[in-house]
């Protein structure tokens, strides 16, 4: 660049960091700061996956916030998302964290130390947050959280070209001598490099949660066996679109807190079982699945379950009583709530007079559908217990149990404003012909009603209107769900159907509808269908 003096012309050298318009500075700062926080959340997944006892930053940040989470907030996510409300929330985290990067990096043009503190500051945040898991190493953790800042870093002043303008004063960042193509194919290769680290990273963590090749052999055979499905008692595979009797383990629904599947070890797990019993009992692996075993079909559902939804499905499970175990520590008779604790801290609290009621057979199940509980369903034990929401029974991961009163202990769902009692609603669903379709000849309208330990009465079904009887398929249990089924000539024209159902204690569902929280959906499942 040439300027112009009072005496002769000279020549002044500036960088090209000078000759960059602001606002691309700017803009290139912020894109710094963003591939910074990515490149440390791919490093922290990446750490996650290769040693035992380090935890992704993102899932720990994630889970202390639902530990957090306001009365409503699980309603609203799961309304959403349904089963896929984990990873968009992991999304979002990342998002965030992305956002507060590109700030961090706009400041870091002026104040590189005061950037620096802020990501030092979020890297410690993200390993307070580690410390409410039981499962991770605090020591693991805090390397993998200072490998993580630090490579963040390193990117950051990489990318800006940091220089200190003193050792006392603040530092600031001036562009390197980089084009926009460099720029630009640097920060883009940093940042898939994290995307694929946090994926890899996140492949590794859940190549964990696979339950031990062999684990279900090595569970000895139940002596209580239930029979072969009779038949009649599975209309699906005359009736296309029905939901099976039976769900099979890979398509069966996943509520829970946990953000990263625990993995465990039954070398070293143990059930504790302690309270207002006669003598505190701790069971190992090998005691707990020596006790006799029986078989059961049982349907479990999520509180959170909108009417028509499909969080809920019917398994057959394989376990020990749930009595058999309390009896070895002898439940005294001032005890009137049982808290199941999972090894993650997440807690349920039950009835204990639903527990001991003898027309249900709670149990801690260890396998689903003659396979080891897959991790993500609890592995290696967690409860069933029939007629009760999951949020209030069915503890995964299960480490303990604790025998107390009804008003000593709030488990995790009632404070945050849910129903303390959670007996699962009588509830039915339409699965065929889905809403907004369009329909021509003859048709079967099918689905499936549940009560669970009531029963299925009857199923109704009303065609712009008019309530007809369906067909059931031949009930397991009463802890099982049943198909129903209607046949219906179509007709021209624009139809409304319902379905209702009526439980094996005479109670058919209000028409009224309610959101699920607080103690479960209501209402009529319904299906607009325009006949051709």
């Amino acid at each position: 660049m040439t300027t112009m003096h009072d005496g002769p012309m000279t020549t002044a050298t500036t960088t090209q960091g000078d000759d960059v318009p602001a606002v691309h500075r700017d803009l290139r700062a912020a894109a710094a700061g963003a591939v910074a926080v990515l490149a440390a959340f791919g490093v922290s997944e990446l750490i996650a996956g290769i040693l035992p006892g380090a935890t992704s930053l993102v899932a720990a940040v994630g889970q202390a916030i639902i530990d957090r989470q306001p009365p409503g907030a699980k309603d609203l996510v799961v309304g959403l998302f349904g089963t896929n409300d984990k990873l968009a929330f992991e999304l979002f985290i990342v998002t965030v964290g992305a956002v507060i990067g590109a700030l961090l990096g706009l400041l870091a043009r002026r104040h590189f130390n005061l950037a620096a503190a802020g990501f030092i500051a979020f890297g410690v945040l993200g390993f307070l947050a580690t410390l409410s898991d039981p499962l991770a190493n605090p020591a693991i953790v805090a390397a993998s959280a200072a490998v993580a800042v630090g490579i963040a870093l390193w990117l950051l002043g990489w990318f800006l070209g940091n220089e200190s303008t003193g050792s006392t004063g603040p530092s600031r960042a001036t562009m390197p001598d980089w084009s926009r193509r460099t720029f630009l194919l640097r920060t883009g290769a940093v940042g898939v490099g994290a995307v694929v680290a946090g994926i890899g990273g996140r492949r590794l963590l859940e190549r964990q949660q696979v339950a031990p090749a062999g684990a279900g052999a090595a569970i000895p055979p139940a002596s209580g066996t239930v029979a072969a499905l009779a038949s009649g008692a599975d209309l699906s595979p005359t009736t296309p679109d029905l939901t099976p009797i039976v769900i099979p383990n890979d398509r069966f629904y996943r509520i829970d807190t946990t953000l990263l599947t625990p993995s465990v070890d039954t070398a070293g797990w143990t059930l504790r079982i302690h309270g207002l019993v006669d003598r505190e009992t701790t069971l190992t692996w090998d005691e707990l699945i020596h006790l006799p075993m029986f078989e059961q079909y049982v349907t479990i559902s999520c509180v959170s379950n909108e009417v028509g939804g499909n969080l809920v499905g019917n398994a057959k499970w394989t376990g020990v009583r749930l009595r058999d175990v309390l009896a070895l520590a002898g439940v005294q008779s001032s005890a009137t709530q049982l808290i199941g604790r999972s090894v993650d801290g997440w807690t349920a609290g039950m009835p204990m007079e639903w527990v001991m009621d003898p027309a249900r057979e709670p149990m801690i199940a260890v396998k689903m559908n003659d396979e080891a509980l897959p991790p993500i369903h609890g592995y290696p034990a967690r409860l069933i217990v029939p007629g009760l929401y999951g949020y209030v029974s069915a503890t995964k991961w299960l480490t303990d149990l604790e025998v107390t009163t009804w008003d000593a202990f709030d488990g995790y769902w009632i404070t945050k404003g849910w129903s303390k009692k959670g007996p699962i609603l009588t509830q039915s669903r339409i699965d065929t012909p889905q809403d907004g379709s369009s329909v021509t000849g003859r048709i079967a309208i099918a689905g499936v009603a549940w009560a669970p330990d009531r029963g299925i009465a009857k199923v109704e079904v009303a065609i712009d209107g008019t309530w007809r009887d369906a067909r059931l398929s031949m009930p397991i249990s009463n802890a099982t769900w049943v198909q129903w089924v209607a046949d219906w000539d179509v007709t021209p024209g624009d139809h409304t159907i319902q379905v209702r159902a009526t439980d094996g204690k005479g109670e058919t569902q209000t028409d009224t509808r309610t959101p699920p929280a607080p103690d479960g959906a209501r209402g009529w499942d319904t299906a607009y269908v325009r006949g051709a």
